[in-house]
């Protein structure tokens, strides 16, 4: 897959087929959008083409600073670089990239740009200022610039109607196997580890402290969960706690993992902790004694867990 940023980068003289949307989690929903769209493209030897954009509208129209995303930009990038497209667009979204026609939208971007043949996109899809575009200006639009459009109806997409609302809100519920079964994958979280107070190698469970940047992501709810990472080629399994540590005072959240099996130095790598199973909520202990003692409960009922299930 071919990352392009910026519409204006992206030049080609063969036919495209295309998809729009932010795809934020990129889930089943999302998944069959696209594997249509790469599936379509093949059998009529074009280009399949993913045009999204990035912040997400919402963020520069209603200057929304509370909008949690499920991937950040680069986690979606790797998702949908595993379906199979050919080039994956990511637009800066702006104020005045908003205030574009829906007609000048089809005619400089998808047709002038893009070279379209076919644009495959969900249901209810609005696009343009004011998001005055939709299916039956894109019908019009795409006989005038000899284009066909798609659109997949929301009983095809998943009978349940995965959506992203549904997703971000089973994780803020710790309901992360709902959240997994909606996206068809381990919700993640990626980030750098840094230093920590190093408390936890002082009770036995040194953790590898995560800080994620982007301001934006969505950090599902506090308390332990089983998670699995790729290191160095291997997959180690682990148990995260993300929470304020009451037991020692803590006052503010911090994501911390600890690995079994593993003894490396990981400080400044960048990690992706894909979450597998939410084991409890985070719990003030009367001691750092208690505290250890469920540490060691936590840690056999991960490995029961990934025993008989991973």
């Amino acid at each position: 897959m071919n990352t392009v940023q910026n519409i204006s980068n992206f030049s080609t003289s063969e036919k495209t087929y295309v998809t729009i949307g932010t795809f934020d989690g990129v889930h089943f929903g999302h998944q069959k959008i696209i594997e249509k769209l790469v599936l379509e493209a093949k059998k009529a030897n074009r280009k399949s083409v993913l045009l999204t954009f990035f912040p997400h509208p919402r963020m520069v129209l209603q200057k929304d600073n509370s909008l949690e995303l499920i991937n950040t930009i680069q986690e979606r990038a790797q998702l949908l670089e595993k379906i199979g497209l050919d080039y994956l667009i990511i637009h800066p979204f702006s104020v005045e990239f908003s205030r574009m026609s829906a007609l000048a939208f089809v005619r400089d971007l998808l047709v002038n740009q893009l070279n379209i043949s076919k644009l495959i996109i969900g249901y209810d899809h609005h696009f343009g200022k004011n998001r005055e575009g939709n299916i039956v200006q894109l019908t019009e639009y795409s006989h005038l610039y000899e284009f066909t459009v798609e659109e997949i109806p929301a009983q095809d997409i998943d009978d349940v109607s995965v959506s992203s609302t549904k997703i971000r809100t089973a994780l803020a519920n710790g309901n992360l196997q709902t959240a997994n079964n909606y996206l068809g994958y381990p919700f993640m979280l990626s980030g750098t580890v840094v230093n920590g107070k190093q408390l936890g190698g002082k009770i036995g469970y040194p953790t590898a402290n995560i800080n994620i940047k982007e301001t934006y992501k969505l950090i599902p709810k506090t308390g332990v969960y089983i998670v699995l990472s790729k290191i160095q080629g291997a997959n180690v399994y682990g148990m995260m706690n993300i929470g304020n540590r009451p037991t020692i005072g803590g006052d503010y959240q911090t994501i911390e993992v600890h690995f079994f099996d593993f003894n490396a130095d990981l400080y400044h790598q960048q990690l992706t902790i894909n979450l597998l199973y939410f084991l409890r909520d985070e719990q003030k202990f009367d001691s750092i004694e208690d505290l250890m003692l469920q540490l060691k409960k936590d840690e056999q009922t991960a490995r029961n867990f990934i025993e008989k299930n991973l």
